[in-house]
């Protein structure tokens, strides 16, 4: 499988998990985790649900793959992410984006720019900055249409609701 196919295959995932975070009316940004080409964590967005600003897709999947890996490495193993692949149907914030350089993951692959609040190359570069002592190799673009077309129908059905 080409690098590309295999690209959307896991994107295709991380828009699932998108979708379930439409149908609970949060914001529509889902997360998958990959190491050695197996998805270890799988997350959406949750401020709403669980009333928590920090539960964004990233986040929660970065603790269950740091949970799976550590679970795999015993206790040697230090919560980091070396060596797995974050997929997200949006371009990290700033709060995500610092979490995926302290975990040291490896790459980070997103679907549709943030122009809002992207960090990671859109208003800021934090996942390639180098100050910092990890850098993230970053692809944009995977799936970005479908990932946009899912955030436009979530946006256009909340500005019905609030009329």
């Amino acid at each position: 499988m080409n690098p590309n196919s295999l690209h959307e295959a896991f994107m295709k995932e991380a828009l699932k998990e998108a979708g379930k975070a439409f149908q609970k009316g949060e914001v529509p940004v889902g997360a998958v985790v990959v190491y050695q080409n197996k998805i270890i964590a799988r997350a959406f967005n949750q401020m709403e649900m669980l009333h928590d600003p920090t539960a964004h897709a990233e986040m929660i999947a970065i603790t269950q793959a740091a949970d799976f890996l550590r679970s795999q490495g015993g206790e040697k193993h230090r919560g980091s992410l070396e060596k797995a692949s974050l997929y997200v149907t949006v371009e990290p914030c700033p709060m995500c984006a610092g979490a995926l350089v302290i975990s040291h993951c490896e790459n980070l692959i997103f679907a549709a720019k943030d122009l809002k609040a992207g960090a990671c190359g859109t208003l800021y570069n934090i996942t390639q900055d180098d100050r910092l002592n990890h850098r993230l190799n970053v692809t944009s673009g995977i799936l970005e249409e479908d990932a946009k077309i899912l955030l436009q129908e979530f946006f256009k059905n909340l500005r019905k609701e609030k009329r």
